[in-house]
């Protein structure tokens, strides 16, 4: 049992009902998993109000209530906590919980628009082959050492996070690397993190549906940064104009990379092809298995970061050109018939320029470039044109289709995408409904050399309709259909 005035240390109080000097089980803001002896958190969440559920919890067994409002009928042996925020309070409390674990390893945060998963997991990769034992946490996948977790949010609730890293510790890991969503941010789910390291990789439109306004977005960013102790260390892409409103109030070290401005951490790029990235950084000729601009911009931010860590550049080099791709991230789908075959998890207007940007620098002028993209349902409506309207601007054939529809009618987002589409382009835009159909499709549209992109899913093995998910993954569909094409 843990003692209450202990996992209460650091949380700001307006009142209290009952005595502070008792002992819990476990710490809870799932109502339902709510136990004799437990605590519980009523969080106001973006879908339900945690509050209607304090006399229930208590009926359960639990014995110390955290909330913003407290009830009008008090219970006798119940401590009653109010605090201003209580996500907030839930996050210090669950850091508390698990005798705070990111004080005991080196945490770094990733944030940005785009790049956190490739960085993400470039960090843990590189770290472990330079002989660390290693913590993810990211969209893909989570890992404690070698264990693998599955992923389910960008960010997970602050009691998994907390846990996880507690359990990293216990494993012996000296090092996590962690991807940190604006929602994380604005919803105080990393409160009780102490980061050691902040990278900030670009901001684009995205999750207005979420933050309301660009500038709540960027604000919510920069909250990773605005919380770092002075030990810290901070690493911003500064050919991104917000990288330095990053850095505005940070009490960390500041430090910038970047291939245009000047920074501290300069490349250039000095070769690109589908086969890999050649580079120059700090004076040194490195050939990478990633290709485009955006990754020499991951692969800067990575060795900036190593480096403000610690480690000989040199050795940083060596590894870092020997690192795949990530899974789902410009990933080339293999086969016979010499059609070259993408599939990137690009969901945003910035991410899809940026990934076709880099397709068009790769041609040689014969190929055509054929793009399968849809929008994801109940996320930012805004950016559905403007997926359409570079979809269609930069490729030769582009078939519109679902990408995870959720509650949405996937018709009503293909036709908002098309509102994009401006009148010159739209005899090579195609609508296709069914995701699978739209890729056999693509196939069956490609000639030998062309290149076909699917873009939106990325490393996603299910397809999200009406609340299930079922199983679907690009990679699958394009390998089977481009193999039975070469039989």
């Amino acid at each position: 049992m843990k003692k209450l005035n202990n996992i209460l240390y650091n949380v700001s109080l307006k009142a209290v009902s009952g005595s502070t000097d008792v002992s819990f089980n476990n710490l809870c803001f799932d109502s339902r998993k709510v136990k004799k002896d437990d605590a519980f958190v009523a969080v106001k969440g973006t879908q339900v109000d945690g509050h209607i559920y304090i006399s229930k919890t208590i009926e359960q067994g639990a014995t110390v209530i955290v909330c913003e409002v407290l009830p009008e009928i008090l219970e006798e042996n119940v401590t009653y906590i109010e605090v201003k925020k209580s996500a907030e309070a839930l996050s210090i409390m669950a850091a508390n919980f698990f005798d705070n674990p990111s004080k005991k390893l080196k945490l770094v945060g990733v944030t940005g628009t785009n790049g956190k998963t490739t960085i993400a997991t470039m960090l843990y990769q590189l770290f472990s082959q330079l002989g660390y034992k290693s913590g993810l946490l990211s969209t893909i996948e989570n890992r404690i050492g070698d264990k693998v977790l599955k992923a389910t949010h960008t960010t997970g609730d602050a009691l998994q996070l907390n846990e996880n890293l507690a359990e990293m510790i216990k494993q012996g890991c000296t090092h996590c690397f962690m991807e940190v969503s604006s929602h994380a941010l604005d919803q105080k789910r990393t409160a009780g993190f102490e980061f050691s390291g902040a990278l900030f990789t670009n901001i684009s439109h995205d999750h207005l549906d979420y933050h309301k306004t660009f500038d709540a977005y960027i604000a919510a960013k920069k909250l990773l940064f605005d919380g770092l102790p002075k030990s810290a260390f901070t690493l911003v892409n500064t050919d991104d104009k917000r990288g330095r409103i990053m850095l505005q109030n940070t009490k960390a070290t500041k430090s910038s990379y970047s291939l245009k401005s000047a920074s501290e951490f300069k490349g250039k790029i000095i070769s690109n092809s589908l086969n890999g990235l050649e580079m120059n950084i700090d004076n040194r000729s490195i050939w990478f298995k990633l290709f485009g601009d955006f990754n020499a911009y991951n692969i800067l931010s990575v060795y900036g970061a190593a480096i403000l860590m610690g480690e000989q550049a040199d050795e940083v080099l060596t590894v870092l050109s020997n690192i795949d791709p990530v899974p789902g991230r410009m990933e080339v789908v293999p086969n016979m018939v010499k059609i070259t075959a993408l599939v990137d998890y690009a969901h945003t207007p910035d991410a899809l320029k940026n990934v076709l940007d880099t397709i068009s620098g790769l041609r040689t002028g014969n190929e055509n470039v054929i793009t399968v993209v849809g929008c994801g349902g109940d996320r930012d409506k805004d950016k559905r044109p403007l997926m359409g309207s570079i979809a269609s601007e930069m490729s030769d054939k582009v078939i519109l289709t679902s990408d995870n529809p959720r509650s949405e009618d996937p018709n009503a987002i293909i036709d908002e995408m098309k509102q994009g589409v401006g009148a010159s382009n739209k005899r090579k835009v195609v609508a296709l409904v069914n995701r699978e159909e739209a890729i056999k499709t693509a196939c069956l549209l490609a000639s030998p050399n062309d290149i076909i992109l699917v873009a939106g899913k990325g490393h996603e093995d299910y397809q999200e309709i009406n609340g299930e998910r079922l199983p679907f993954d690009d990679r699958k569909v394009l390998s089977e259909m481009l193999n039975l094409m070469n039989n």
